[in-house]
């Protein structure tokens, strides 16, 4: 793709942001990594207190994306069959006829994951990650889009199911959502008010279509990376595996470094954010802007320094003061 097409994309990827920022008060950065998410063709993991906006970001999202959305409502009741689908037995024919469940649509907002029991957990993981649903001894294929943001509220933990490691390692992005400042609560009350006002007319959006969206995704790909900012970021991976080069304070911190596909999401991830500035190479800025996304979830962090209150973010901070930025 030439370099002008690749502009042309990226400023259409822009405004589509700026036009969910619109309905979407208050949480740009995670608008920004839904975006990202979506051009990296990874998926999401997004934890915040209820009433954030989370499920109406990635609904305007697919308001304003040519595709179909589905949202999940995850409880301890669920069962795999209630998201992949099943066979359903027809007496006038005499034979079964696959019904296919929710989650064979092009974006998917799974509510409250830790909510469901582990086998509906992982029907979800195996669509995620191997892009195909297993029933009886078929399998049947995801479509092209396919992409899943799911939430967490990390309030309540009773009757929840946390999920396991390497779960939560198949997420690209785990994202924190927080409560919009006053200026923004202003502006949330007057968007309200307009959208009372205005029930009966149904928003117009600009709607991007799929061919735009994989075609974005070949001139991500294709966006200059120099070998000084793969080496930073295969560095900044083995820090948190080999912590002791940089001193026992960090060594002691952390118990399980991150795996191989933090390295991969890292790189697309950077590419992505990168592409959505207008930028046609990849920076050190652009590593820093998303590695607590990618780094969150995977590292795994020694007891004491849990009891210490130290997060998985503090620790990411120190290994980018450690690990020099080519």
């Amino acid at each position: 793709m030439s370099e002008a097409a690749s502009s042309q994309l990226a400023s259409q990827f822009q405004a589509l942001r700026a036009q969910i920022n619109q309905h979407i008060i208050g949480q740009s950065h995670l608008t920004e990594r839904l975006l990202i998410a979506l051009l990296s063709d990874g998926h999401l993991l997004v934890e915040g207190p209820p009433g954030l906006a989370k499920t109406k970001a990635i609904k305007v999202l697919s308001d304003m994306l040519e595709g179909s959305f589905h949202r999940i409502q995850f409880t301890p009741d669920l069962l795999p069959s209630d998201i992949t689908g099943t066979d359903i037995y027809r007496p006038e024919t005499g034979e079964f006829v696959f019904q296919s469940g929710p989650i064979f649509h092009n974006l998917i907002l799974a509510d409250e994951i830790n909510r469901a029991p582990a086998k509906v957990q992982a029907a979800l993981l195996e669509a995620m990650a191997e892009g195909q649903v297993s029933i009886g001894k078929r399998s049947l294929p995801m479509e092209k889009l396919f992409m899943v943001m799911a939430t967490q509220n990390p309030l309540e933990q009773e009757g929840t199911y946390p999920l396991p490691e390497a779960q939560l390692d198949r997420f690209m992005m785990h994202v924190n959502v927080d409560y919009p400042n006053s200026e923004s609560e202003h502006q949330i009350l007057e968007l309200v008010e307009n959208e009372a006002r205005q029930a009966s007319q149904k928003p117009v959006f600009q709607t991007m279509t799929q061919n735009d969206l994989f075609a974005a995704r070949e001139a991500i790909l294709e966006l200059h990376m120099a070998d000084a900012i793969k080496t930073y970021i295969v560095e900044l991976v083995m820090a948190t595996r080999e912590p002791k080069r940089y001193g026992e304070a960090l060594d002691k911190c952390i118990s399980v470094g991150v795996s191989p596909r933090a390295t991969i999401a890292l790189s697309r991830c950077a590419r992505s954010h990168a592409w959505l500035s207008g930028k046609n190479f990849v920076s050190p800025d652009d590593v820093q802007a998303v590695i607590h996304d990618v780094f969150r979830h995977r590292l795994i962090l020694d007891f004491e320094a849990e009891a210490q209150g130290i997060t998985t973010d503090d620790i990411t901070d120190q290994i980018l003061n450690f690990v020099p930025a080519t």
